[in-house]
């Protein structure tokens, strides 16, 4: 069996064009779209990632979760509603994917949270019952001390924070080798988060590099634009050029970031 890697968009965010990339601005926090106007909003797909890997399924993010299309204010909260909006179609929930696809949503081998920011976990309690969910234990920490989580999203839900190891990839040699074999490797390219994931899949095309919010687009790394929300401006750099350095290399098939509009849906290899 090929590793197959599969784009689904579970619905789309708005966000303010400065969350995405960074601008030179007299205003303190451009990224939360405050007192900014509807000129500078931009709606982006929030992706999740199905790898069919040999040894199973692997889902990476979990999206928006349903309760998006009647009750956001409460499931965002106040203060993340205010920043950005969510819009979730019918039949694009995670859980929903999945069942078109004939997928058991408790046989899922291991459910990858790239980091913990409100569209990327959303979705979680769709598959809390998958075998293992898990997050760097960076982010794990950073989750529970610092302002811009919704714990309400996780709560309950049994996750495994797991600490970083010496891996050949990264901008810091630091991840996890997720089946010990090589194939799909954790890379630790924090900046935008404290623990942020990317996630690197072998294929039969060569790598394909899931880069998250590391960059919002190709043109991020290409041109060197970084997230408007960052937790450390040195990591998030040296993210950033591991990506560009990485996306040049001869046996990298494809760099995909979360937020792209001109990533299209479906099998990617």
């Amino acid at each position: 069996m090929e590793t197959k890697v599969h784009v689904w968009h579970t619905g789309s965010v708005r966000i303010d064009q400065s969350l995405a990339f960074q601008e030179k601005t007299l205003h303190p926090m451009p990224y939360s779209g405050w007192l900014r106007g509807r000129k500078k909003k931009r709606w982006v797909p929030v992706s999740v990632y199905l790898i069919e890997h040999p040894k199973g399924d692997v889902l990476v993010d979990t999206g928006w979760h349903e309760d998006i299309r009647t009750h956001q204010r409460r499931h965002l909260g106040l203060l993340s509603h205010s920043m950005f909006q969510g819009d979730l179609p019918l039949g694009q929930s995670v859980g929903e994917r999945l069942r078109e696809q004939g997928k058991d949503l408790n046989s899922l081998h291991t459910v990858v949270l790239t980091h913990m920011h409100a569209d990327h976990v959303s979705g979680l309690k769709h598959v809390e019952k998958a075998r293992r969910i898990i997050v760097s234990e960076e982010e794990w920490k950073a989750a529970h001390k610092e302002i811009g989580y919704r714990k309400s999203m996780w709560e309950g839900v049994a996750v495994d924070p797991l600490p970083l190891e010496v891996i050949p990839y990264g901008p810091f040699c630091k991840g996890i080798d997720l089946f010990n074999d090589g194939t799909v490797y954790l890379v630790h390219t924090p900046g935008h988060s404290r623990g942020q994931w990317s996630v690197l899949v072998q294929t039969v095309k060569g790598w394909v590099l899931l880069a998250s919010d590391v960059g919002y687009a190709v043109k991020s790394w290409e041109e060197g634009h970084l997230p408007g929300l960052m937790v450390d401006h040195e990591a998030a750099v040296a993210s950033l050029d591991w990506v560009k350095t990485f996306s040049k290399r001869e046996d990298c098939y494809a760099v995909l970031a979360n937020h792209d509009a001109d990533v299209r849906e479906g099998r990617l290899v």
